[in-house]
Formats: structure tokens, sequence, C-alpha cells
């Protein structure tokens, strides 16, 4: 029997990139103009962030970082007044309070009272009216470690990004963690699973090294898609062509599984460029024949927004990742 349910999309990753991909769903999962969602939307998103507010009620409450998952859940969130508003708000001021968002410590908060972090997560979605659910990828504190090119070791997710070589591998302190059922579960049942865009091998690879998720991926008969990040990150992906992004993955997932890298096509203004330049930040260069030769598909569309920073824009790239969507139901019922 044909399968008319909304597309049940996955998407993993962390960071500004994640929040981008779920704003544009979230009209997909709550169309305005009031017909059936067209797409079920889960979110696995990455707990090792150690800077900023997060850090620090890490380090103060032995907590999991909020700050992502925060993020995702305004992005989700019915709209953008006032609740959406006083999660991402953050304080300029006042001993211990300066620097912290309110959400964060809305979750730090409901973590405590509840003894559980998805539970708290569950519910300041709920109070959000999130469209779609939200897991953490474990619920375990772990740390991220780098080897870097010259084969120094550096731990924590700040440190790592504040890197000047190289990164040949990152892995989790402690190494053997457990993911959510619930998000095995998401993984196992997807038309679509997304990674990125967003930092490779601080928001991205860091899900895909927890125990069970790389292999759920593997096994899914979702269709699997990478969106490639606009631009070099210093301190993580300098000099990455498109195809080394896709080799890192695969050098971490331990298996090639990936179906599809998304690409963008929309050119990036000069004066943009130039200002990404000064901090050594050049636009990926996209090597087509090297991902077909690794055996990729190819989706390319104008991907990048016109604004005063180089973002995916959310409407095209939710576009791109409901058309993979529809590719994969089509997939699963042949």
């Amino acid at each position: 029997m044909k399968d008319t349910s909304p597309l049940r999309v996955v998407a993993i990753g962390g960071g500004t990139g994640l929040s981008s991909v779920l704003e544009g769903l979230k009209h997909y999962a709550r169309p305005q103009d009031g017909s059936k969602p067209t797409v079920d939307i889960t979110a696995i998103v990455t707990v090792t962030d150690d800077g900023g507010s997060s850090g620090r009620l890490r380090r103060e409450f032995d907590v999991l970082p909020p700050g992502d998952i925060r993020n995702c859940m305004v992005a989700l969130s019915e709209d953008s007044a006032l609740l959406s508003r006083l999660f991402q708000h953050r304080f300029t001021s006042g001993r211990g309070l300066k620097g912290h968002s309110f959400g964060n410590l809305f979750l730090m908060a409901l973590t405590q009272i509840m003894g559980d972090f998805p539970d708290a997560v569950k519910a300041s979605s709920d109070v959000l009216n999130i469209a779609g659910r939200i897991y953490p990828s474990t619920t375990a504190n772990v740390v991220l470690e780098a080897t870097l090119a010259d084969g120094a070791k550096v731990r924590g997710e700040t440190n790592i990004s504040r890197s000047k070589q190289r990164i040949k591998t990152v892995r989790l302190v402690p190494r053997k963690v457990r993911p959510l059922p619930a998000a095995l579960a998401a993984i196992a049942e997807a038309d679509i699973i997304t990674l990125g865009p967003g930092s490779l091998f601080t928001s991205v690879l860091p899900n895909l090294l927890v125990d069970g998720i790389a292999a759920a991926i593997r096994n899914s008969p979702a269709l699997k898609a990478y969106f490639v990040n606009l631009m070099w990150q210093p301190g993580e992906t300098m000099d990455f062509l498109a195809s080394d992004h896709v080799r890192a993955i695969n050098r971490h997932a331990g298996e090639h599984f990936l179906d599809y890298a998304v690409v963008n096509i929309r050119s990036i203004n000069s004066a943009l460029k130039r200002r990404y330049a000064r901090e050594d930040a050049l636009p990926v260069e996209n090597d087509i024949d090297a991902l077909t030769k690794m055996g990729l598909k190819i989706l390319a569309g104008p991907l990048a927004s016109h604004s005063s920073l180089v973002r995916h824009d959310p409407k095209a790239t939710a576009a791109a990742v409901v058309r993979l969507a529809q590719e994969g139901r089509r997939r699963k019922q042949a």
C-alpha cells in the first residue's frame, strides 16, 4: 500500500547550519495555509559544545550543553514572537548572568527538576510548540578530542576550532556512549537523512561517533545526503574541497553510506568574499568529478542566502531536502 503520510526527515548536525535547515523545513511541517503537513521532522543534535554559555553551564552544573538544542527549538518554534525571543535573550550584565541566554538557563533548570535532559528538551519543545522532535545524539557528558596532522591531540570543541593544524580525526571521550533509542527509531523509519551544513569536525561528525548512530544510518533504507558547506572554516576545514568533507565523513563513519552531495551554485558577492578572506575563509570548491567518482549523485542549487553573512538559505535548503525526501520515499516503495 502506498505510504501517504508526511515525508519523514531526520536532520543531523548542530550549530547555525542545522538551525537553518530546520527553520526552512518548519513551513512544510506546519503549513501557514492550514493544509496538511507534508514533512515530519526529527533533529539529532551534537552535545560536545564547551564554549560560551553552554560551556559555563557544563562546567558549573554538570549538564549537557544546551545551546545548539536551544537554537534548534527556536528554529522549529511556532513563530518568532515573545516566547522564542525570550529563549534567545542573552543577558548583557549581572554577576554570573552576563553572557548566558535565558533558554540555556531554562533547559538547565528543567533538567535539574526533571532529572533527565531529553525530558527537559521535550518539555521545553512543548512550551515553544515546535514543529517536530529534537533529540541529543547522546545523554552522556562527552568531550571531543582531535588528532592533528602533526600527531598532536587537542581536547575540547573550542580548542579544536582554534587549531592551526589540519585535523585528521576526531573522537569522543569516553569513546563508547549510547544514543537515544528514539533517535535510532527515527533513523530507521526516515525517508531522508541529512548531514550538515555546519562545522564538519565539531557539529556534524560528533553525532556519527556515538555508538550505533553510523550503523543505524547505514542500515536505514532512507536516502542519505550531505549538504556541503559554503565556506572554509578557519581552524577546521582550511583548503577543503567538497570531496574532502565527504572523505572525512566516510573515514569517521567506518563505511561509505552517502547517496548525495548537495552543493551550492549561487555566487557569493565579492564584498562578502573579501571580508571572509581576511579571516582566511574562502568558498568551498565543489569538485563534482571527484564526488561522482566516489559514487555520489549531485544535487546542485542556489542555496546561499543573500545577507550580511554567508549562510545556507533556509527556504532553498528545505526545498532541496523535501525533493530528496520524495525520492527517498519513492525508492522505499519501489
